[in-house]
């Protein structure tokens, strides 16, 4: 009995079975990258069955299948030796342990002195408000004028004195509002889930998982913020209080530095 290799050992892999359904198509690597979405880079990357730069295992298994359908093929058998390769398809990670860091690190939470000082400069300028109108006199002024000879009615009301009225309270969003000796870095993923990694200056993760869409997560550090944002075409930036503008792509991978003042990308 002869022993040789199974039929699957002769396959080729799945960076070169993408690369061999593209060149049979006809299609060249940057008409795959505009059909798809995925940057030139990370096509050769896969073709080259490197797939440390599609961002994770979701992301490598969404390229997989774009490209595939792109040059003509069955995205599914290669996503399954894709899974087979990797240790298979990871289970859903429970959303609660992926915050409870921060729930944690919320507590307590600290005093907002920013609303307190509001109020009491509020109730300042009233009671002076109050006192100035008023006048300085003790003896309060009769502004009815007296015949001479007659006896003034008692009776007669006295004038109505209308307090000054009080100081607009600030919006939230002006007390709210980002401090200057700090970088602040709020995610939201308005146009669909994707995967975040923030670090702060040290190189400490504060997180790493998806943000689903319609949640929103604020990061702060005293000197400098690092972001990778996965899908980096459905989150929504705002960095020390600014709204960026969307230059992002869906499915586009995205590495960012950002520090204290006007924000600029890293």
């Amino acid at each position: 009995m002869s022993i040789g290799n199974s039929p699957e050992d002769d396959r080729p892999s799945i960076g070169r079975a993408l690369q061999q359904a593209r060149i049979a198509a006809g299609l060249t690597v940057e008409e795959v990258s505009s059909s798809t979405r995925v940057r030139i880079p990370i096509v050769h990357a896969i073709e080259e069955d490197d797939f440390s730069r599609c961002g994770g295992d979701v992301y490598a298994r969404g390229h997989i299948r774009n490209i595939a359908r792109a040059v003509g093929i069955d995205p599914e058998p290669l996503v399954e030796r894709y899974d087979g390769d990797h240790g298979g398809r990871p289970a859903p990670t429970p959303a609660a342990p992926l915050f409870e860091a921060e729930r944690i690190r919320s507590e307590p939470r600290r005093p907002n002195w920013t609303a307190a000082m509001v109020a009491a400069i509020v109730a300042v300028v009233g009671f002076v408000g109050f006192t100035l109108f008023n006048g300085g006199d003790d003896k309060p002024s009769n502004t009815a004028q007296v015949a001479e000879g007659s006896t003034p009615d008692k009776t007669a009301a006295k004038p109505t004195i209308k307090p000054a009225d009080p100081k607009p309270v600030p919006s939230e969003s002006a007390i709210a509002a980002a401090p200057r000796d700090k970088v602040t870095v709020k995610l939201g993923a308005s146009q669909g889930k994707s995967w975040i990694s923030v670090k702060d200056h040290n190189g400490r993760l504060l997180f790493d998982g998806l943000l689903l869409e319609g949640e929103s997560k604020t990061f702060q550090d005293k000197e400098r913020i690092d972001l990778v944002l996965g899908n980096a075409g459905a989150i929504e930036l705002f960095v020390n209080g600014k709204k960026l503008q969307d230059r992002f792509e869906p499915g586009q991978v995205e590495r960012l530095t950002y520090t204290k003042g006007d924000p600029e990308a890293g």
